[in-house]
């Protein structure tokens, strides 16, 4: 499988994964995708498309701007180098990060007292999990400590992510000591053509457990369930750092993805 072909599978992933939560508005040579329900996603270049103009991305900000919703573009570097080209000519600044699929995936033993569980739909504490994730990935490591604390996931947001563990489009994984919730991670797989693609979302660990190899131990283990359907498991990483720690349970790098916000 070359680079370009395993890229182009993605690139239908990303088109197909929105569908469920999200209507569909073509803006050119763009797709933007408008949330459903509670989770937001992104305008990007429509399938087949090589030739992303600038007044194609002035037109789904304006259209992201009347929606009231994030103004965010995504898309592969590789698969539409133009994109870059537009957002720039329209002032706006991208952000980079590494694209990984899984390659030679690798057994992670858990640290010492941890146990994994899959997550149920009726899981009572499911709000909890939604609060760790979002904890996880603030830059503040202590609720009491300064800058502002993550905020409550909202009943919509707990009640959307229940519906779709219930129907199989995320799959969560979570990681105890006794009965203390330390990491949580998903993957969420969608049928595109004739296989079942998944992307590996959401991995994060309580500040004061990072660095103990718990997040690599539930990524393999999500790895290891997404396998079991899935011929292609991908990941975006947020940097070169963290696109190290996968390579080591067993991804490779294959392209770039790319942000901006208008």
């Amino acid at each position: 499988m070359t680079v370009d072909a395993t890229l182009q599978r993605v690139e239908h992933y990303y088109d197909a994964a929105p569908r469920s939560d999200a209507r569909v508005e073509e803006i050119g040579s763009l797709t933007l995708f408008v949330g459903n329900g509670p989770w937001s996603y992104y305008a990007r270049p429509r399938l087949g498309v090589s030739e992303v103009v600038l007044q194609d991305i002035d037109r789904a900000c304006a259209r992201m701007r009347e929606l009231d919703v994030p103004q965010a573009l995504e898309w592969l570097a590789e698969a539409t180098p133009s994109m870059r080209v537009a957002a720039s000519r329209a002032g706006l600044s991208t952000v980079d990060g590494p694209l990984l699929v899984v390659a030679d995936p690798v057994d992670v033993m858990l640290p010492g007292g941890v146990r994994l569980f899959l997550v149920g739909a009726d899981e009572p504490a499911l709000r909890d999990y939604l609060y760790l994730s979002a904890r996880a990935f603030s830059e503040t490591d202590d609720n009491d400590g300064p800058g502002q604390a993550s905020p409550d996931p909202t009943e919509a947001a707990v009640a959307h992510l229940r519906a779709r563990i219930a129907d199989g489009r995320t799959v969560m994984m979570a990681a105890m000591s006794g009965t203390r919730l330390l990491a949580v991670g998903s993957h969420q797989p969608v049928v595109v053509g004739n296989e079942v693609i998944s992307e590996i979302v959401g991995v994060g660990t309580l500040p004061d457990f990072r660095g103990r190899g718990l997040g690599a131990a539930l990524t393999a283990a999500l790895v290891a369930d997404a396998r079991q359907e899935c011929s292609l498991v991908f990941l975006s990483a947020g940097d070169d750092d963290s696109a190290r720690v996968y390579e080591r349970v067993g991804f490779a790098q294959a392209g770039t993805t790319c942000l901006a916000s208008c």
